[in-house]
C-alpha cells in the first residue's frame, strides 16, 4: 500500500471515528444548569462544553491526531527549525563560496560552483545538510561536488572527490559551532 493510499485510509477511518463519536446518545447533549436561576454558571462557562478545558485522550491516543497543546507550546519561536550553532558556523566556514540556496527551515544550504585560484582546471560545489536541532557530532553532513575541465572540448567532468574532503568541512564547521557555543554562554 502506497503512502498516499495509507494516509486517505487513516483519514477516513479519523472522520468515521469522529462522525460516528457525534451520534453516541442524545443524554450527552443535555446541558446542566448550576446557576441560581437555572442557567450556566460563569465557572461552567469557563470550563467549556461538557465541563472539561482541560485536554483529554482524543483521536488516536493522548496528544491526538494533530499533536497536543503543550507540544505546540514547545517550540521556541526562534523561526530556525535546526541548531543555530551548526547554521551559523556552517556559514561562517564555507563563507568563501557564493550561495546558491540557503533554507534555514529545512537545514540546506548549497552553494555555487567555486574554482580555487591554485587550481583553475577544478571546480567545486557544497551542499551543508543540518540534521537535529541539537548540537551533536552526527548532526551535520557535508556533500561535496567536484569537476574537472575535460581535456578535450574544456567541458566540465565530474571528478571523484576524496572521501575525507566531507570529514574535514563537517570536523570544521563541528568546532566553529562549539566556539560559538562557548562564545554564547551556554
Amino acid at each position: 500500500m502506497s503512502g498516499l493510499s495509507k494516509f486517505v485510509s487513516i483519514a477516513a477511518v479519523a472522520v468515521l471515528a469522529v462522525g460516528t463519536a457525534g451520534c453516541a446518545d442524545e443524554t450527552g447533549k443535555l446541558e446542566r444548569t448550576t446557576g441560581p436561576s437555572g442557567d450556566r454558571s460563569r465557572n461552567d462557562v469557563r470550563s467549556g462544553l461538557g465541563g472539561r478545558t482541560q485536554e483529554q485522550g482524543t483521536l488516536f491516543g493522548p496528544g491526538g491526531l494533530l499533536g497536543s497543546k503543550a507540544e505546540k507550546r514547545d517550540d521556541t519561536g526562534t523561526g530556525v527549525a535546526v541548531n543555530a550553532y551548526l547554521w551559523r558556523a556552517s556559514l561562517d566556514t564555507i563563507n568563501f563560496i557564493p550561495l546558491v540556496s540557503a533554507d534555514p527551515f529545512g537545514g540546506v544550504i548549497i552553494t555555487d560552483w567555486y574554482t580555487p585560484s591554485e587550481t583553475p582546471n577544478e571546480r567545486m560545489k557544497v551542499q551543508v545538510t543540518i540534521l537535529d536541532r541539537e548540537l551533536r557530532a552526527d548532526g551535520v553532513r557535508v556533500s561535496v561536488f567536484k569537476q574537472q575541465t575535460s581535456p578535450r572540448g574544456g567541458n566540465w567532468v565530474d571528478a571523484q572527490v576524496d572521501p575525507r574532503t566531507n570529514i574535514d568541512i563537517e570536523n570544521a564547521i563541528l568546532t566553529r559551532a562549539r566556539q560559538l557555543r562557548i562564545a554564547g554562554g551556554s
